[in-house]
């Protein structure tokens, strides 16, 4: 898997994993939902992504999106 694929994994994951936790454990768990969907659309015009940094160090292969 390339860094897009697992960045797009990652935030997909991390969303419905606070989605749940908001329902089950506390309403402020939404403010995740939202910090991880703000970062998707900052990323989307800048390219600047935390996640893919870390990846791109640790030797995964880059994709088209976060070269």
């Amino acid at each position: 898997m390339n860094i897009d694929r697992i960045v797009l994994a990652f935030a997909g994951f991390a969303i419905l994993l606070s989605v749940v936790l908001s329902q089950f454990h506390h309403p402020y768990w939404l403010y995740f939902t939202a910090f991880v969907g703000i970062n998707l659309l900052q990323s989307a015009f800048t390219g600047f992504c935390p996640l893919a940094m870390i990846l791109k160090k640790l030797g995964k292969s880059s994709g088209t999106a976060f070269s």
